[in-house]
């Protein structure tokens, strides 16, 4: 079933934007090419093409982070 406009609009305001691999580079502070890195050997936060750009979710950056304090404790 189709969605009505409205209905379109409550579902992308509760969704948080994607982030690009230079945002996530900025919040983990580390260089842009080290995401890259860290996506071509499978270490980082998940990642998507969307098209031909690389993009984030927030939760799955949060959720890299707190595993990678587990792993540190």
């Amino acid at each position: 079933m189709a969605k009505t406009v409205a209905e379109a609009a409550s579902v992308a305001v509760t969704r948080s934007p994607l982030a690009t691999a230079e945002q996530v580079a900025d919040y983990l502070g580390v260089p842009v090419a080290t995401l890259y890195q860290w996506r071509y050997r499978n270490l980082g936060p998940r990642a998507s093409k969307v098209g031909r750009h690389l993009r984030y979710r927030w939760a799955d950056v949060e959720s890299w982070v707190d595993d990678q304090a587990k792993a540190d404790a």
